[in-house]
């Protein structure tokens, strides 16, 4: 049930992406609602706002997947495939990243700075086309963890979509009560916390495909002596293993709103170009399809024995 749920999820968000501000926006403003009324810069205060903005959202998808089940389990699956619809896929953030492969094919190198700019926010106005591509493949590699290796995950892991909708939400709230934001105190340090506890093994998982799919040696060397280096920590796993297994030279200083940003190196190999892009599709695809193979033996085996 949860591999056919899978595939069919994944089939329906390439034949028409989800609308992603259909969730974020009112997350956005529960987790508004919540700091208003617990935030008194404390960790604990944020603790308790982070257990109710993603455990009643868990339990409640919990709960409407078993009552699914209990009338018809056809409906258990209608369920965990609009759940997954609506907090996994690709293509929520996909046309970001085609549209900067088609404008450095074409070479506008503005139209693909100006892309660029809309998905990570900020100004990238004296980009080469090297470094437009090499922050393309970062974004890339560590979206497709969030919106499709970690979801699928946890959506594994507890029961009907419980997972699936508590790793969307914890993910969503931590980025909303990031702890640079001077106001918050302390408020926003667990959601970080538990997003990194949720996300450790996930992360490594996802590293580890990269790597299976790629080239192994370089991407487990990388992984191994250049993620740690990376400001975030569970972003540099995913974007060291991703840049070994791909043989290319990611982070490294970048210009942005006119500062330069002391980014480690990471990876090994050649420059970014158009031609990594593409080879980044392939990879993150046939990492799922490994997931997916993953998936269906053990399914298989369960069944089997």
């Amino acid at each position: 049930m949860s591999l056919v749920s899978l595939i069919l999820a994944l089939a329906l968000e390439q034949l028409r992406p989800f609308d992603r501000r259909l969730v974020s926006t009112p997350l956005a403003a529960y987790a508004d609602f919540l700091e208003r009324h617990f935030n008194a810069g404390e960790l604990q205060h944020g603790a308790i706002a982070w257990c109710l903005a993603v455990v009643p959202l868990a339990a409640a998808g919990w709960g409407l997947y078993a009552a699914a089940v209990w009338l018809n389990p056809l409906l258990g699956v209608v369920v965990n495939v609009a759940v997954l619809y609506a907090t996994m896929g690709f293509r929520q953030s996909s046309h970001f990243f085609t549209g900067m492969q088609r404008a450095l094919r074409e070479g506008d190198v503005d139209r693909a700075r100006a892309i660029l700019s809309q998905w990570r926010g900020g100004a990238y106005p004296s980009l080469s086309p090297s470094e437009v591509a090499r922050l393309a493949i970062e974004d890339a590699l560590v979206v497709s963890h969030r919106n499709v290796f970690g979801v699928i995950f946890w959506f594994m892991i507890l029961p009907g979509p419980a997972g699936a909708i508590a790793y969307r939400a914890a993910e969503r709230v931590a980025e909303h009560w990031n702890v640079t934001r001077t106001d918050l105190g302390e408020f926003g340090a667990f959601a970080r916390r538990a997003f990194e506890l949720m996300d450790w093994l996930p992360v490594r998982l996802t590293a580890l495909s990269f790597a299976i799919v790629g080239d192994f040696e370089d991407a487990v060397y990388c992984w191994r002596t250049q993620a740690a280096r990376w400001a975030d920590a569970l972003a540099g796993i995913v974007i060291a293993s991703g840049a070994g297994a791909l043989g290319v030279r990611l982070g490294m200083p970048v210009a942005r709103d006119g500062v330069v940003e002391d980014r480690p190196e990471m990876g090994t190999g050649d420059d970014a170009d158009t031609a990594f892009l593409d080879s980044t599709v392939g990879l993150v695809w046939r990492a799922l399809v490994l997931w997916l193979l993953l998936i269906g033996l053990i399914a298989l085996a369960r069944a089997v024995g």
